[in-house]
């Protein structure tokens, strides 16, 4: 294998796999540099660019999915965000996962084109799923299992740590943020970065960068909420309320730690509200923020934000992908602390955005130039 090649196993073939494999195609042929950075964060991490990326595992439920290679299943339904850009090749068939609870019973008879369809292929058992890992050389997991899948979550974080591999874990099931997982890892000698990835630009990140204005501001901010609305499998799937628990902690502890002062529970509204079909991949956010300026003046902002939802994840993930094999390459365990922080919303050490982005800067440099730096800096203790 090419030297420069991070290679990658996915668990969860939905719209996220998608814009990420379209993407990575995209940027072999718009070779991103210093000076055009093309809708990505970084160009360039310890000289990986984004088309050294290479997906070479990946597992599914659906039957649509499951037995079908990796640059078909990621236009089969109930996939939905555009195709904007045509895959590299790619022969890696989609392997039948375990079900376990990553499956919401009520998403099996919508009425449209995000029904969800069981395959009735064999479930791999976890020795299998381990096999497989290993056979395929991944060095690094991405789970994109759905919001509420917890015990599924936590069997293939033990898959990934059979297998010796690093885990981003895309979703809001907390392992990098628990630590008794976060010490699994650590103990492996295996990198994790999580929990709940966070957009590039998304509702998340814009609402902690305006919390952070009204903090340094000197504005007292008094009420808020975030409503999101799309119509991809994502906001199907949280139509489910005994799903939705710790996506609401995620997104409401990202807020809230952006504050000088915590709002109480009643006057902060932060989560998933709606499922719309015809919104597809398109997410639409509405932040309204209601506060105090000088003198105990009134303020109202209200901010509407409308977005493609699987490629603004993907604009993240590239990074976190390559920040993982750098520190698979140096020997780094445990969380990712700087990482981790910027690119995730509930992360073991929630930080301001400035700081998280100051740390991972300097994560970045530090391993990739070799020069002596404080692992502990960089690595949370667990």
């Amino acid at each position: 294998y090419m030297r420069n090649n991070i290679r990658v196993a996915l668990v969860g073939v939905g719209n996220c796999a998608s814009a990420l494999l379209q993407g990575i195609a995209y940027y072999n042929k718009n070779k991103p540099d210093h000076s055009n950075y093309c809708g990505l964060m970084h160009a360039d991490i310890a000289g990986y660019s984004p088309s050294d990326i290479t997906i070479v595992s990946a597992f599914d439920i659906d039957e649509r999915k499951v037995n079908n290679t990796l640059n078909k299943a990621i236009f089969s339904p109930p996939n939905c965000t555009p195709e904007f850009f045509e895959p590299l090749p790619n022969n890696v068939v989609v392997r039948m996962g375990q079900i376990l609870d990553g499956y919401s019973e009520h998403m099996g008879n919508y009425p449209d084109a995000n029904t969800f369809k069981i395959s009735s292929a064999q479930q791999l058992t976890k020795n299998e799923i381990v096999k497989e890992l290993k056979k395929s050389g991944a060095e690094i997991m991405l789970n994109y299992l759905p919001v509420g899948s917890e015990e599924a979550s936590k069997f293939y974080a033990q898959c990934a740590l059979d297998a010796n591999l690093a885990l981003i874990n895309n979703m809001p099931t907390f392992i990098a943020s628990s630590n008794e997982w976060a010490n699994k890892f650590k103990n492996k000698g295996l990198p994790i970065i999580g929990d709940d990835i966070k957009s590039q630009l998304g509702a998340t990140i814009t609402h902690r960068a305006l919390a952070d204005i009204f903090s340094k501001r000197g504005v007292k901010l008094e009420k808020t909420y975030q409503l999101n609305a799309g119509g991809n499998t994502d906001f199907l799937n949280m139509k489910n309320s005994d799903r939705l628990e710790s996506k609401k902690t995620s997104k409401t502890e990202a807020v809230q730690s952006a504050l000088n002062t915590r709002l109480e529970s009643q006057n902060i509204h932060v989560g998933p509200s709606d499922y719309i079909p015809w919104q597809k991949d398109n997410k639409i956010c509405f932040i309204r923020m209601e506060g105090k300026i000088f003198g105990g003046a009134p303020v109202e902002l209200e901010l509407k934000l409308s977005v493609i939802d699987s490629p603004n994840s993907a604009g993240v993930v590239i990074d976190a992908i390559r920040c993982a094999k750098l520190a698979l390459q140096k020997g780094i365990s445990g969380v990712l602390k700087g990482p981790s922080a910027y690119f995730c919303k509930h992360p073991p050490e929630q930080i301001s955005d400035s700081e998280a982005f100051h740390l991972t800067e300097k994560f970045i440099k530090s391993y990739s130039n070799d020069s002596d730096v404080k692992k502990e800096e960089n690595v949370c203790s667990a």
